[in-house]
């Protein structure tokens, strides 16, 4: 059985629910991105917020925020150990990022938001990631339903594989999201979490984000951002047990610790 993976997150952005304006300096989001590497085993680079209510932004304020990170993490940290990846829905962003030693493309928008990002992908023999999303960040929690979330995501995500495939992209290179918090309610996030298994028969990899997020709050007296760890970490345990094989989060070294349990019980420990 493989070890669960951990995504680390970097947002080079001033407005994310979390740590918004926190790395948008280049040296302290670089300095941060090596710290996890210690521990993760994909920094996640991203420019552009996705909270709910965010407005996207123009590609040129985004490659300015990301290209000089990213050529300066693949410079200070060993990328054959700690891969980067690139959050973003542009294929213009996507390819600087390649270019500049990104090897996983992070599409929240699951290739439906730029056409042209699935060529890129493609030409590149890059990894992608394919999220769930119901509508867009502005929009995306104003009031979303669904009859049956796990049905209706998997029957999404089985689409967005084949369309994926179509364009030339290996199977063996895509990723799924079901993608917690994005136009989902609080039970659609417990639902996705109990049920992650059901996602196998995709028969990709998957990866879940959890970190911080407001159904956290929600659940324990609407605590804000920076008190949601401890949930955090409940919803990743339950999560690589129920299926999940890359956790994306803020706190790696926390994860990491508690990640380390999780597999042990999963599959087995030998001295």
């Amino acid at each position: 059985m493989q070890r669960t993976k951990i995504m680390g997150i970097l947002n080079v952005t001033p407005d994310s629910f979390y740590d918004g304006n926190t790395y948008t300096d280049i040296k302290k989001a670089v300095e941060h991105a090596v710290e996890m590497s210690r521990y993760a085993d994909i920094i996640d680079v991203g420019g552009e917020s996705s909270r709910p209510g965010s407005e996207q932004i123009p590609a040129d304020i985004e490659l300015k925020r990301v290209i000089p990170v990213i050529k300066e993490i693949s410079k200070k940290t060993d990328t054959t150990i700690t891969k980067i990846s690139i959050d973003t829905t542009k294929a213009e962003v996507a390819e600087e990022a390649i270019n500049a030693g990104a090897t996983i493309v992070n599409d929240i928008s699951a290739l439906r938001l730029d056409e042209k990002m699935a060529d890129v992908v493609r030409k590149y023999d890059a990894e992608i990631v394919l999220m769930h999303m119901k509508g867009m960040p502005k929009t995306m929690q104003l009031n979303p339903h669904y009859d049956n979330v796990i049905e209706e995501i998997l029957s999404f995500l089985k689409e967005r594989i084949n369309f994926a495939v179509a364009c030339g992209i290996k199977k063996e290179k895509i990723i799924i999201d079901p993608g917690i918090g994005f136009g989902k309610r609080v039970e659609d996030n417990l639902m996705l979490i109990k049920n992650l298994d059901k996602f196998k028969i995709l028969n990709c990899l998957i990866l879940v984000g959890t970190s911080r997020k407001s159904f956290i709050g929600t659940l324990t007296d609407n605590i804000p951002p920076e008190e949601r760890l401890e949930g955090t970490i409940a919803s990743v345990a339950i999560s690589v047990m129920n299926g999940a094989d890359i956790i994306r989060v803020h706190d790696v070294k926390e994860i990491w610790k508690a990640i380390k349990i999780v597999d042990a019980i999963k599959n087995g420990w030998h001295n």
